[in-house]
């Protein structure tokens, strides 16, 4: 019987590379985006608040840890979507996001901006070989819970 003193320690260590490790977001634009908003909830069941509809969902890697991911729409005339071939932007949940960004510029992915900090997170956004534009985010998801709001789940 092995003893308690001959246990040996595992340190787990945390996963740091940089990549994308799940969608963060959908935007795409609406020639009335309060009304796109009031349809998908009435007619789909989406929790809507003014910024659309946040999505709630469990860490695959650490179940009791809440993420999420938003889905909204911009007026058609927005540039939020800006720079852009298409009418939409996909937000990609990234892990160290400074590391993905060094990868990106030496792979000649051309990068739009710099990276910005929120107390939500950070962001950066960059152009995909086609010219679409995609959104980058290093999420704090503890904020959104903290905020507290309905959720579609």
């Amino acid at each position: 019987m092995e003893s308690e003193n001959n246990l040996k320690k595992v340190t787990i260590l945390k996963d740091t590379t940089p990549k994308v490790t799940g969608i963060g977001g959908i935007f795409f634009k609406s020639k009335n985006p309060s009304k796109i908003y009031e349809w998908y909830g009435k007619n789909l069941g989406l929790a809507i608040d003014n910024y659309g509809s946040p999505f709630e969902f469990r860490n695959a890697n650490n179940p009791n840890e809440i993420n999420y991911l938003r889905w909204s729409s911009f007026d058609e005339n927005s540039d939020f979507i800006s720079q852009s071939n298409q009418e939409f932007m996909i937000n990609y949940r990234v892990q160290n996001i400074e590391g993905l960004v060094i990868n990106l510029k030496k792979n000649g992915v051309k990068i739009l901006d710099s990276i910005q900090s929120f107390e939500y997170g950070k962001f950066v956004h960059i152009l995909d070989l086609e010219g679409n534009k995609v959104e980058l985010w290093e999420p704090i998801d503890s904020f959104f819970t903290k905020m507290g709001g309905t959720t579609t789940k």
